[in-house]
């Protein structure tokens, strides 16, 4: 199999996930709904509360900006905090009711707008594709961690520079 550059490779991806982006968020925008917010509202559908470091890895936002996110959730009666209880220094934050019922009205708009891009890409393809990134994810982060002069930060991001 020829192998792409990686420029190119790295152009369709960066396309993809911009269009990607635009879409999801035209969807959203009807909600007054950022995207950082819409993944802040999906890693806490699952009920089990999450740290704010976990929070800022989904939303790939910086810790400052996942803050105000967070007091603006707060604000909204959306997301509530609470000290976790295995270590009373992290809060952690949880969906309210109303932010469940918020998340799960977005999930159900972005699907319908999702699905006429279905006969584009088969159940077998679409798992296919998420297979494959997952493992492209993977292993640039672990090459982050030994490659030539790059060296990962604490949240998956890449510094760029020589490691030391």
């Amino acid at each position: 199999m020829a192998t792409r550059r990686p420029q190119e490779l790295l152009h369709l991806l960066t396309r993809a996930e911009r269009l990607s982006v635009r879409r999801v968020q035209s969807v959203l925008d009807e909600f007054d709904c950022s995207v950082e917010a819409w993944r802040v509202l999906d890693l806490l559908s699952d009920g089990q509360g999450h740290n704010m470091t976990a929070l800022a890895d989904r939303a790939f936002l910086p810790a400052p900006s996942l803050t105000k996110l967070i007091d603006q959730l707060v604000d909204q009666n959306l997301v509530f905090r609470r000290v976790d209880p295995a270590d009373r220094r992290r809060v952690l934050a949880h969906l309210t009711p109303r932010g469940m019922q918020r998340w799960q009205l977005l999930v159900r708009e972005v699907r319908s707008d999702w699905s006429e891009l279905e006969p584009l890409l088969t159940e077998e393809d679409g798992a296919h594709l998420e297979t494959l990134l997952d493992r492209l994810a993977d292993a640039l982060g672990d090459r982050g961690a030994t490659g030539r002069g790059r060296v990962t930060t604490g949240r998956g991001e890449r510094a760029v520079g020589r490691a030391r």
